[in-house]
């Protein structure tokens, strides 16, 4: 992971046009790269909108791999140093477009990777998919969810009514979290930790500390018989 050029992937599950679901895409890549304006590091933004992949997407289900233009898309989530996930709200969850294009991801690839999650729906009642659905899937994909997530009903979109300054603060307080979480993870490590780390370890150490270990677990249980 470089310092000076990281990757960002948004997936925007979004079927309409316009969309909801792109336009809070857009919101959250600029916050990101707003956050980012005063800073050495640079972000190379790719932006997946699922609509254009559907055809590739069953076909690719059907496969049990990835295929055709679907291919390219999975590959870039999958070597993205953040990525941004975002669904409209079907039957109480995310949507099975959504689903189907991460059910093509190799978890392997996805540990460690931090995740900005969004939804979008027509009432507030369906905010908690977030982490009652999204949340739960990205931990199963080894993903690290930053702790401010974003939902945008459809109140929040009007100029005069909903909750569009709480909507922006939303947006703003996430993109903080993943640049934070981009910058810790694009840094070097310390010197120290590299050393710690690759140092060959004695065998001989190893094996006394192993005896005094077993040891001193006996005379406990001795004390305690």
């Amino acid at each position: 992971m470089s310092a000076a050029a990281l990757s960002l992937v948004a997936v925007n599950a979004g079927l309409g046009e316009p969309s909801s679901t792109r336009l809070l895409v857009d919101r959250l890549v600029d916050a990101v790269t707003g956050e980012l304006a005063d800073s050495p590091i640079t972000v190379d933004v790719t932006i997946v909108d699922l609509r254009d992949l559907v055809v590739d997407i069953g076909r690719s289900l059907a496969s049990g791999f990835a295929v055709g233009a679907v291919r390219e898309a999975v590959e870039s989530v999958q070597a993205a140093d953040s990525l941004i996930a975002a669904t409209p709200v079907f039957n109480a969850s995310y949507s099975g477009l959504f689903k189907s294009f991460f059910d093509l991801v190799d978890v392997d690839r996805m540990e460690g990777k931090p995740v900005l999650i969004a939804a979008t729906g027509g009432s507030p009642r369906h905010s908690m998919v977030l982490d009652h659905a999204m949340r739960p899937l990205f931990s199963y994909l080894r993903a690290v969810v930053v702790p401010t997530v974003v939902y945008a009903a459809a109140e929040d979109w009007a100029g005069t009514s909903g909750d569009t300054a709480l909507l922006s603060e939303r947006v703003r307080r996430a993109a903080r979290e993943l640049v934070t979480a981009l910058r810790v993870g694009s840094a070097p490590a310390p010197a120290e930790v590299t050393r710690a780390v690759t140092a060959p370890r004695s065998d001989a150490r190893d094996t006394a500390a192993e005896a005094a270990g077993i040891a001193n677990f006996a005379r406990l249980l001795g004390e305690s018989a």
